[in-house]
């Protein structure tokens, strides 16, 4: 019965929208970039790389809001490698993508101990702190849940507007959705396919970026091996979830952090009976089996990993 009871509370609510915001930074820019045609599989390195750039320009004295910019500007500098890569060289985008997750992930640990070779415990910095909103977070269970949170969570939820709107309604989303579709007709359009594709790529990697820096910056305070936990491979996942479209990808997230949450919950109630590892296995399991129940016959885009070179037909 006390397990039931946990699902009605705010706090159960309040962290699994904190747990889901990275998620759906890293959901976002897979989106972008998978309707655009090119499968990303460096997001967890490139989200590691921005948990830990704007970590590290925070402790070295930058606003907060810098560092976050400069984790969109490492995730995008990353994306610009990976785009040049898979789409004018056409190699492959799964062995491209585990490369760069390898090489940037590799590249944070060399530079982390370059910049602080002795120390026991990672440096701290004041995070962001959350921001409730006048008048709406008064309101039960929903107030504390949603308009109690940092910054950062805010940004989150006007991505994901924003995000759709640009697929739906504007000419250059139209042109990204056009590439990862069909790009012979959108090369007959006079769409540039190569520089739409790596722009896509790089926008999506800088929201990825974005959503590494979360970790840091806003759920944490500080950088450290590992944080990014699969968070990276959980967002590919939440991409099929929600069939390619940013408002089911936002359903995915918060069900996945739901869940999250809740195994935390339920090991302080029966952690003495039941192993712990079952409880961390938890939230994975119910997110395959939703995965498998909402992509059922999911329409994915037609040229998803389907290497393209003008004059090709």
């Amino acid at each position: 019965m006390e397990a039931i009871e946990i699902l009605f509370t705010a706090s159960l609510w309040a962290a699994a929208i904190r747990i889901a915001s990275p998620l759906i930074f890293g959901t976002l820019g897979e989106l972008i970039c998978e309707r655009a045609g090119v499968l990303n599989l460096g997001i967890e390195g490139i989200m590691t790389a921005g948990a830990f750039s704007g970590w590290l320009a925070v402790y070295m004295g930058a606003d907060l809001w810098f560092g976050v910019a400069v984790a969109a500007i490492v995730g995008a500098t990353l994306g610009l490698l990976h785009g040049v890569l898979v789409v004018p060289l056409g190699l492959s985008q799964h062995v491209t993508g585990i490369g760069v997750t390898l090489l940037a992930t590799s590249l944070c640990y060399y530079f982390y101990r370059l910049a602080f070779p002795e120390v026991t415990s990672p440096p701290k910095i004041d995070p962001f702190q959350p921001w409730p909103v006048p008048v709406l977070s008064e309101i039960p269970v929903l107030g504390p849940a949603l308009f109690q949170q940092t910054p950062l969570t805010y940004l989150a939820f006007v991505m994901v507007v924003l995000v759709a709107w640009f697929l739906e309604r504007t000419p250059l989303g139209l042109a990204v959705r056009t590439v990862g579709e069909n790009p012979a007709a959108a090369e007959a359009q006079g769409i540039n396919v190569t520089w739409v594709r790596i722009g896509a790529v790089m926008a999506g990697s800088a929201l990825m970026g974005v959503g590494g820096s979360f970790i840091t910056l806003s759920a944490f305070n500080s950088f450290f091996f590992d944080m990014m936990n699969g968070r990276g491979w959980i967002c590919i996942a939440l991409v099929v979830f929600g069939a390619w479209r940013p408002g089911k990808a936002l359903l995915g997230a918060v069900l996945f952090g739901a869940f999250d949450a809740y195994q935390l919950r339920l090991q302080q109630l029966a952690g003495a009976v039941v192993p712990y590892q079952l409880f961390l296995m938890l939230p994975f399991v119910l997110s395959i089996l939703a995965l498998i129940f909402m992509s059922r016959r999911v329409a994915y885009p037609r040229a998803l990993m389907v290497p393209y070179r003008k004059g090709e037909r």
